[in-house]
């Protein structure tokens, strides 16, 4: 019955988009055969052994969504965009709670600044889209993605293990429900600031985030960053922040970028997760663009064995139009401390290695 809702609402959607001007479905379709030595088929490490598998969104995520704007005079505008995640090898949708995962608000633009309300990612993802070293490629496996990000922040034999803020999911603070997303422009310098309403009866602060980023970006130079705090059910605080900076010279492209985050997990228990990265990338040809990033990740966990992992990626990548993208990826990951984990009573390989070609289609 929901994929028939669904069907239905791309039938509109598309007579809408024939109808009335700023209007249009679109999307990205990104799939790959992945080789994989002692990492399962969602790259979780394991006891050893090699895996073919079919994987989803090793370059960009796959999605689609609706989004449109109407002109309102003098500067003004009214925005709308509802997105959702696609699992391209199985046909199913990111999240199975939700059509519309990845976005789904209304928006204001007007000569002074935007406002947005509804499910958005949060600021230090938006900080994150200027200067990620790995251009938010590979996001289920990039740690600046999972990691600063807080889109998967369980891994190893320790996590938070609870909810901060409106995901609603645990461990995984990426995309906020109830988001009041203010943002203006100042001359080269973009300001936002954040508000998610933790809709608790009988308190504010419980489940809440705020926040704020600026995001510098003018020639061949950037910088962006971001704070924020969320907090719990029990209105304990997750607190993280995000900096770093791009430069652009010729046909090479340097980015960094240095992530944080200290979580209150219960009564003297913490979690704090440092993650550094860099990288490079070169334009080859016009239609031939290499990415190179590095990432080093470093968690310390009350009464626990600290842990984290170092992680290596390359891409080649080959446009074969605007549209069209067939591209060649490569990581190496060294878990260290125990976070490689156990499978049964054996431990898991402290080494993990993938290799993918894809295929990439946006529309």
């Amino acid at each position: 019955m929901r994929h028939r809702h669904m069907f239905v609402l791309l039938l509109a959607a598309s007579g809408t988009c024939l109808a009335q001007d700023g209007n249009e479905i679109y999307g990205i379709a990104d799939l790959g055969v992945r080789y994989v030595d002692n990492l399962g088929a969602n790259n979780a490490p394991t006891a050893g052994g090699a895996l073919p598998t079919v994987s989803s969104g090793v370059n960009k995520t796959s999605r689609w969504g609706l989004r449109g704007q109407e002109s309102l005079g003098g500067g003004w505008q009214a925005l709308y965009r509802l997105e959702g995640g696609l699992n391209l090898d199985t046909g199913s949708s990111a999240k199975s709670d939700k059509l519309f995962d990845r976005q789904a608000w209304v928006g204001l633009k007007t000569p002074l600044g935007s406002i947005y309300l509804g499910r958005q990612a949060n600021l230090i993802s938006d900080a994150l889209s200027t200067v990620d070293p790995l251009g938010i490629r590979y996001a289920s496996f990039n740690p600046n993605v999972n990691i600063t990000g807080m889109s998967n922040t369980a891994f190893g034999r320790h996590s938070f293990g609870q909810q901060y803020g409106t995901s609603g999911y645990a461990d995984n603070f990426y995309r906020l429900d109830n988001t009041v997303k203010v943002t203006t422009n100042l001359g080269p310098v973009v300001a936002r600031a954040a508000y998610s309403f933790g809709e608790t009866p009988g308190a504010t602060s419980p489940m809440s985030t705020w926040g704020g980023g600026l995001t510098y970006q003018q020639a061949d130079v950037a910088v962006s960053g971001a704070v924020m705090r969320l907090r719990n059910r029990d209105n304990l605080a997750l607190d993280a922040a995000s900096l770093g900076a791009a430069y652009k010279l010729g046909d090479w492209h340097f980015k960094a970028n240095g992530g944080y985050n200290r979580a209150d997990t219960g009564a003297g228990q913490t979690v704090h997760q440092r993650v550094l990265s860099a990288g490079v990338s070169r334009q080859l040809r016009p239609d031939l663009l290499l990415t190179t990033a590095y990432f080093k990740v470093r968690r310390t966990t009350t009464g626990r064995v600290d842990d984290g992992f170092q992680r290596a990626f390359a891409y080649l990548e080959k446009s074969l139009s605007p549209r069209t993208t067939v591209y060649l990826e490569s990581d190496y990951t060294l878990w260290q401390g125990d976070a490689a984990g156990v499978t049964g009573n054996r431990p898991n390989d402290r080494r993990g290695l993938g290799m993918t070609l894809g295929l990439m289609e946006k529309f």
